[in-house]
């Protein structure tokens, strides 16, 4: 991605319209704080649309998909496969489909790297780069260049759907270690911390998961960079998301992050664009304690905890009613005897956007870094 096009993502912190925001709010509930963490999701979205009325189009959930050679050393569990998993999520065999086509989300995977042929599917994106990535423990998992195809794949991606919603979440056998040495590598964290599922995971099975990623590690011991922290780890459903990522908050859509892929992909992404996770909703689909030092990175909370363990993307489709009531708060509640536009007369100039047909207030974007989490 070029400096022109980092540029191009804009920090969202707009103080005028944070308040104007936030006063719309106290007129449309009962006491402040009545609606909980509702409103200031709520501010969030108003924000990341630049306008006092955000609104959705064509929601998209895009789960990537792609396997890693690192499994060989013993990560794999008898009778796991990607292709697999991508077959049961096309035909529906998965709950996450399923929610997704309920609450109105367009439903795609993408096979960034699945190591077996995927047969056709008109809700499959063949954007294979390689059959699987190398063992990242012997070599590096793909080279810089293949690290950069993917990128540009997954801005591809972005840059033809329709709509201002993109969901993403990451699948694979593989695929939550590969993005444990990469969130490990980036925040300088222990890599034990990000796989450890809770107190019931076996402590041989931690103990042996732990040798081979560290030994990961310490072949890769002086990559720094985030692109090649990236390749020397894998994978290319990661490398995908970060592109992805990158377009659409150019283009200031929502992202609902859901997963440590996915997380891992943001991590890489905000190294290269900060402001990319101010763009950013978080949502989880499974309680292994090692996502929630993922989110801790972002100091990010998910929207919702139920306790699942369900494949990554499945909080979001659950999530998505609450995501769309917090901006009903500003859009559909009636505000009283209050007759006009909710905005404060001190912000000018103002501009105007149409938004599915109707005009929606919208501010000049004044901030200079991005929003506190």
């Amino acid at each position: 991605m070029t400096s022109v096009q980092r540029s191009l993502i804009a920090p969202t912190a707009h103080p005028s319209l944070e308040q104007a925001l936030a006063a719309k709010l106290k007129r449309r509930s009962e006491t402040v704080g009545s609606l909980g963490e509702l409103e200031p999701l709520a501010i969030r979205l108003g924000l990341i649309q630049n306008t006092l009325k955000p609104r959705f189009r064509h929601p998209q959930m895009l789960v990537f998909a792609g396997d890693h050679g690192l499994v060989v050393d013993g990560l794999a569990q008898p009778g796991q496969s990607t292709a697999l998993q991508v077959r049961q999520l096309l035909t529906g065999q998965l709950p996450l489909p399923v929610f997704a086509g309920i609450q109105g989300l367009a439903f795609t995977v993408v096979d960034a790297g699945v190591a077996e042929k995927v047969e056709p599917h008109p809700r499959l994106l063949a954007r294979k780069i390689a059959h699987g990535t190398r063992n990242c423990r012997v070599n590096s998992a793909m080279s810089v260049e293949q690290a950069h195809a993917a990128i540009r794949a997954g801005m591809e991606i972005a840059d033809t759907l329709p709509g201002n919603v993109l969901a993403c979440a990451g699948i694979g056998i593989g695929t939550h270690e590969t993005a444990a040495l990469v969130l490990a590598r980036l925040a300088g964290v222990p890599v034990r911390d990000f796989i450890i599922q809770g107190p019931k995971m076996p402590e041989d099975m931690l103990a042996h998961w732990t040798r081979v990623l560290e030994g990961a590690q310490d072949r890769h011991a002086n990559v720094t960079d985030p692109v090649e922290v990236m390749a020397a780890f894998g994978g290319f459903e990661i490398a995908m998301m970060v592109g992805a990522m990158l377009v659409a908050s150019s283009k200031h859509q929502l992202l609902v992050i859901d997963g440590i892929a996915a997380c891992a992909a943001l991590m890489v992404a905000s190294r290269i664009a900060t402001p990319v996770t101010d763009y950013c909703v978080f949502c989880r689909s499974h309680s292994h304690m090692g996502l929630d030092v993922a989110l801790g990175l972002f100091h990010a909370t998910a929207v919702l905890e139920l306790g699942m363990d369900s494949t990554d993307g499945t909080g979001a489709a659950l999530a998505w009613p609450l995501i769309r009531s917090a901006a009903a708060l500003l859009t559909e509640v009636a505000e009283g005897e209050d007759p006009g536009p909710s905005h404060p007369s001190e912000i000018l100039p103002e501009m105007t956007d149409v938004v599915d047909d109707e005009e929606t207030t919208t501010f000049p974007r004044t901030g200079t870094g991005p929003l506190s989490k």
